[in-house]
């Protein structure tokens, strides 16, 4: 008599093969999300970054270049460490009158009613894998945030 288990002695090995061919998509798809979340949490950090500068820089007339990129600084979660990262942010003043136009320079810069833009460029961000095949090693970003400056109170009578 036929043992009806003798049919599955012929197919040995082909869960480690549905294995693979399930897990390597799995795997792709996973590393592509986290590499994007690195990304997409590296870009807005960098944004949120500017925008504190731009709201310290708004607030607090006749304030020291260097002071607004420290506050940058420390709220770019370490994507602007050290002196390199100040190199990479840049502030820039320009009248109401002509945004458009050059940027302001000497002392009426922090002028109430001036806008101030805070920009930062060239951070490097490496992803943890490479998101496809023969692509970049390294991503470029980029924020900025702009704001008026507020006019100061008017003395008290």
């Amino acid at each position: 008599m036929k043992s009806i288990w003798k049919w599955a002695g012929e197919q040995t090995g082909s869960e480690i093969i549905e294995f693979a061919l399930v897990l390597l998509p799995l795997l792709a798809v996973s590393f592509m999300i986290m590499d994007l979340s690195w990304i997409f949490f590296a870009k807005s950090s960098l944004q949120y970054a500017a925008g504190a500068g731009v709201r310290y820089a708004v607030t607090n007339n006749n304030l020291s270049q260097d002071s607004i990129k420290a506050v940058v600084q420390q709220n770019a979660m370490g994507f602007l460490a050290g002196s390199t990262g100040l190199t990479k942010i840049t502030i820039n003043y320009y009248s109401p009158a002509n945004p458009s136009g050059p940027a302001l320079t000497g002392a009426a810069t922090t002028v109430g009613g001036n806008i101030v833009e805070i920009s930062v460029q060239g951070v490097q961000i490496n992803p943890l894998g490479l998101i496809w095949p023969g692509g970049p090693t390294a991503l470029n970003l980029s924020a900025s945030s702009t704001d008026v400056i507020e006019s100061p109170p008017p003395p008290a009578s």
